[in-house]
């Protein structure tokens, strides 16, 4: 019942409109036309104003995102030549800087090795 009467309610809101703007379209076209253009502008400064306070970061985030990916795929894919050569240059000088640890918080777990799974055949 409430879905019947909200519908009538706002049938009958926009026959009204529909009727006033025609009426106001014969008696005076000049007003519809200032009104349509204070409105437009109206709405412009809300959407300037909106996009400023929120900021629209998402766009700016994304696109330091692709620079960032950009530039990193552009230093891989320079010269793999010239990289390669310094690349084995700097292990090496990393592998013989670096000593071996023994890492004490690993522990080997010792199980029964010999001890077949009893696994079915298919």
């Amino acid at each position: 019942m409430k879905n019947r009467t909200s519908m009538y309610i706002v049938s009958g809101l926009i026959v009204l409109a529909i009727f006033g703007f025609a009426y106001q379209l014969f008696t005076d076209p000049l007003s519809i036309l200032t009104m349509l253009a204070i409105i437009a502008v109206v709405g412009a400064v809300i959407y300037f104003l909106v996009t400023r306070l929120t900021g629209s970061s998402t766009g700016r985030e994304q696109q330091r995102a692709f620079q960032k990916a950009a530039k990193r795929s552009k230093k891989r894919f320079q010269s793999k030549e010239a990289n390669a050569s310094s690349k084995r240059s700097k292990i090496r000088s990393l592998a013989s800087a670096r000593k071996k640890k023994d890492a004490s918080h690993l522990t080997v777990i010792d199980g029964k090795k010999s001890k077949k799974k009893n696994r079915a055949s298919f």
